[in-house]
């Protein structure tokens, strides 16, 4: 499932509502791009990288830009801040999902 390749989002801001060819444009397909590459982890840090980088005004662009929550978002900048963001560890916490069809059929 690591493997699944995400589609890319199209931007739904208004610089490139306006100018889809324009140098905005091109920016932010280039960002969405690279977002529909990473996992779920590597994404939040990119976001929250990015979001941060732009400053005041940055989680609620890109969450338009990217499609992602503004919540997502911002975990990545607070992972990035205090130091958190391990990227070696898997993406999800062992035990999560949904059960087994046999242990939830099974008397």
């Amino acid at each position: 499932m690591a493997d699944q390749k995400r589609a890319v989002h199209p931007c739904r801001c208004d610089d490139c509502q306006l100018d889809a060819k324009g140098a905005i444009a091109q920016e932010h397909r280039a960002i969405n791009r690279v977002v529909a590459l990473l996992d779920e982890r590597r994404r939040r840090l990119f976001a929250g990288l990015l979001a941060s980088q732009w400053g005041h005004g940055g989680v609620v662009l890109l969450a338009q830009v990217t499609g992602l929550s503004r919540t997502t978002i911002r975990r990545g900048q607070v992972e990035i801040e205090q130091g958190t963001a391990d990227v070696a560890t898997g993406v999800r916490r062992s035990g999560g999902g949904r059960k087994r069809l046999e242990k939830k059929c099974l008397p």
